[in-house]
């Protein structure tokens, strides 16, 4: 198969790209210029898709004997993955902006330049596996598996790609059951990746100042902290940089009468205005789930038939928890999924959050988590 490697500059990546190699494919190494700033640089584990990136994935493709260019989809990007991360801190949600980089660019943007251009499949270094199955009458399915590395599993940010572009993706790291196999693996292959710190937090945010970075863009506008008697006990420079379920960084000038710890349970972006309150309120056990995108079969998720024995997950590292789930159709008309949670409670469910349905490790849907309360 012509299949496009997709070389971020990391060990994964690289490694990712030697094992297409090695499986006999025609690869080519394409690494995406994301930052519009080309003098960016990473500042140690923060940050990626930087001039240091391009040129690692640059040698690593030179190890391998693979061509490799630079795309630039710094414009694709911030018109989707920022402005989106943007717009839902605006409106008092918490978005995940690693499943838009994964909806909007790798898998839209990237994979289908590479279609266009005549590649078979994408292959990036990201901790999930794809388990095929053939029918009876020879028809091929396949499934989005967790990874066995349980720490550094993506199938939560992958799940929003859904079914058509499954069958064009690959994931060569899918069998490694722990980071140090892959370090291992690109030093055997003489990658100088191979000691490379991982990028983490929000890569567009390299100095890990996400509050700094959305005053920056949205400006100052301050307004009341109160409680939920509508008390006011402090004040903030934007609702918008607060999140359901948190609890540093509030700045309450006043205790609670019970000298209890105090969290965000609501922001009413209309008022410009952070409600707090203890952590009971932050104990959900039905969640609705909008613009919902499914990896099953339709027949496997019939509209309003429930789906038992299944778990759901809101967080990528998140502890899944036992829930049974539906797939729904909401008022205009677009897919959804309501979630009951059969075990315990989910605690501190923000809207905007991305909601991924499980059975074992299997993947079976997505949403983006509209609505969460107590039943």
């Amino acid at each position: 198969m012509r299949v496009l490697a997709a070389m971020s500059g990391g060990v994964d990546s690289a490694v990712a790209a030697a094992l297409a190699v090695e499986a006999g494919h025609d690869v080519v190494g394409v690494h995406m210029a994301l930052s519009r700033n080309r003098d960016q640089f990473r500042t140690g584990s923060r940050g990626c898709c930087s001039i240091e990136d391009a040129g690692d994935a640059r040698r690593a493709a030179d190890v391998l004997g693979i061509p490799y260019y630079v795309w630039d989809l710094s414009e694709r990007f911030e018109e989707t993955v920022v402005a989106d991360f943007l717009s839902e801190y605006e409106a008092g949600r918490t978005p995940n902006p690693c499943v838009r980089c994964n909806e909007h660019i790798k898998f839209e943007a990237l994979l289908d330049k590479a279609t266009a251009l005549g590649f078979d499949a994408v292959a990036t270094g990201h901790y999930a596996r794809v388990v095929t199955h053939e029918g009876p009458d020879g028809t091929v399915s396949r499934e989005l598996h967790r990874s066995p590395n349980a720490e550094k599993d993506q199938s939560y940010v992958l799940a929003v790609m859904g079914p058509d572009r499954l069958t064009r993706a690959m994931f060569p790291l899918g069998g490694f059951a722990s980071k140090a196999e892959v370090r291992a693996e690109a030093e055997r292959r003489g990658l100088s990746v191979s000691a490379k710190p991982d990028s983490y937090d929000i890569c567009f945010v390299a100095d890990g100042d996400t509050r700094g970075f959305l005053r920056d863009r949205l400006g100052s506008r301050p307004g009341e902290v109160v409680d939920t008697d509508g008390n006011v006990v402090g004040d903030h420079d934007g609702a918008y940089a607060f999140t359901v379920g948190q609890r540093k960084g509030l700045g309450l000038g006043r205790p609670a009468a019970d000298g209890r710890a105090r969290y965000v349970v609501d922001v009413q972006t209309s008022s410009n205005t952070v409600v707090v309150g203890p952590a009971e309120l932050l104990s959900v056990d039905r969640v609705a789930a909008g613009q919902a995108v499914w990896i099953t079969a339709p027949h496997e998720h019939a509209d309003g038939a429930w789906l038992d024995d299944v778990e759901v997950q809101v967080r990528a590292h998140g502890a899944p928890v036992p829930a049974r789930a539906r797939a729904t159709t909401a008022a205009d008309g677009s897919p959804s999924i309501d979630v009951e949670l059969t075990g315990r409670p989910l605690r501190g469910v923000a809207a905007g959050q991305s909601l991924v349905v499980y059975r074992g490790t299997r993947v079976l849907g997505q949403g983006t988590v509209a609505r969460a309360w107590r039943a």
